[in-house]
């Protein structure tokens, strides 16, 4: 027997579970294997494929890249977002994605509303707040819990959503770019396995001060 390619595996099936904590791949074998697959497919790529990126001469990485690049589309993003409403009551972006969210899903609590657009209590609140107050959304008691509110679209939200729903269907085709069918089909799946991630740990409401100590702590690829 060959104990070093058994400390091997058992290494690779630690930094599997270490990086599959959002269960990405299945929790099995087929998932293991996958998951090598990809492994191996990325490893095996000559550095030539590699895109290039500002000061990658210097060392600066891709986590890095990735981070920022994230920053700036949020930036651009917002800026025709602001373009789509500068001649309506909206005040922010965040305003007519909470009523579409409403829109499309229906009925739901405060919270979560709130949460399906990862917002901290308080941001919510008074995004909500101030729907309400344009008599956009109305609450009421919920059946089962009197201590909870449940929140819809009224009519006069609809409208008012409506009116704007060209120049918001426009801005998020600029946001996409040029980007072909392909680039975008790869660009969800690769940002959708980003937001497994994160979404789970940001649901915990970590303390700030103690979050990225957390976080590196547990995952054990963070510390490769």
């Amino acid at each position: 027997m060959h104990y070093s390619i058994v400390k091997d595996v058992i290494q690779l099936l630690e930094e599997f579970e270490g990086e599959n904590k959002m269960n990405s791949y299945p929790s099995d074998v087929d998932g293991f294997k996958a998951w090598l697959c990809e492994k191996e497919s990325h490893a095996v790529k000559n550095d030539s494929n590699e895109p290039y990126w500002e000061g990658k001469e210097n060392g600066r990485s891709p986590e890095s890249v990735i981070s920022t690049s994230l920053v700036h589309l949020n930036r651009y993003a917002k800026s025709y977002s602001k373009s789509a409403i500068s001649d309506s009551d909206f005040a922010t972006q965040e305003d007519f994605i909470y009523l579409i969210n409403l829109k499309a899903f229906g009925e739901m609590t405060k919270m979560e509303l709130i949460k399906k657009n990862v917002h901290e209590k308080s941001v919510g609140m008074l995004i909500i707040n101030r729907l309400i107050k344009l008599g956009w959304i109305e609450q009421a008691d919920s059946e089962t819990d009197k201590r909870t509110k449940i929140i819809h679209i009224t009519s006069s939200g609809n409208i008012s959503l409506e009116h704007q729903m060209q120049k918001i269907r426009m801005a998020t085709h600029i946001v996409a770019g040029d980007l072909n069918h392909s680039e975008k089909m790869e660009l969800i799946r690769i940002l959708g396995k980003l937001e497994k991630f994160h979404h789970p740990i940001f649901s915990r409401n970590i303390e700030s001060r103690n979050l990225i100590d957390v976080v590196s702590q547990e995952y054990l690829f963070l510390k490769n």
